[in-house]
């Protein structure tokens, strides 16, 4: 009985660190997710403010891609678009906080009020994983609104 139930729990083992590795595999890079939100941001410029967010919301290709999404804070502090989680849409960017009950919206405004781009580091749950993992984000100011994609980080 003890060898089957150690047998068992080896077997799990393995699945689980395969199903690991063939995830580090399916992940959005940094560079990827830079290059969604410039994407996003010729996007925003070339169809408008209503339909950019709607596409971003949708995750209309190329806005979604494996754990990348675009998500935008409007002029009224409030989450306007997000590929990743749709149902937080509405939300007070001042509830969207990190593991660490930093504000993650007034985070990125701050970073962004110089140059109008920035980078953040925080801890957020990653939609294909259901798990809370260290992201790197790309901020952008763009039109009335402020705008990021994010890389999840192992």
């Amino acid at each position: 009985m003890r060898r089957r139930v150690l047998f068992a729990t080896r077997v799990a083992l393995v699945l689980w660190l395969a199903a690991d590795m063939s995830l580090a595999a399916d992940r959005g890079t940094p560079a990827q997710a830079r290059n969604m939100l410039l994407q996003a941001i010729a996007h925003y410029k070339a169809v408008g403010r209503k339909q950019a967010l709607a596409d971003f919301t949708a995750r209309k290709p190329p806005f979604g891609d494996r754990d990348l999404y675009v998500f935008c804070l409007g002029p009224d502090h409030t989450l306007v678009a997000d590929g990743g989680f749709p149902e937080i849409i509405g939300v007070s960017e001042d509830s969207v906080v990190d593991v660490h009950g930093r504000g993650l919206g007034s985070a990125a405004r701050q970073a962004t009020e110089a140059g109008g781009e920035a980078m953040i580091r925080y801890r957020w749950v990653n939609p294909t994983t259901h798990v809370l993992e260290s992201k790197i984000a790309f901020f952008a100011r763009v039109g009335a609104d402020l705008c990021g994609v994010g890389a999840y980080i192992p």
